[in-house]
């Protein structure tokens, strides 16, 4: 790969730019969304598993009754 003048690099630079294709507002929304309902899903999720996990090490070594 040829190290090429500053100029060229920044015109191939915007022609892959103008390649992408860009998320819509609503698609941005919708997988924002949902990445916030994974978030509070897998939180719950390990909140419960942690919970279940302590009481049951605590009836298993017999602690805190």
């Amino acid at each position: 790969m040829a190290i090429g003048s500053p100029v060229e690099f920044l015109r191939q630079v915007r022609q892959e730019v103008g390649k992408v294709t860009w998320p819509t507002r609503k698609e941005t929304s919708v997988t924002t969304a949902m990445v916030f309902v994974m978030v509070i899903v897998a939180a719950l999720f390990f909140f419960l598993v942690d919970i279940g996990l302590g009481h049951l090490v605590r009836f298993v070594l017999g602690i805190g009754g």
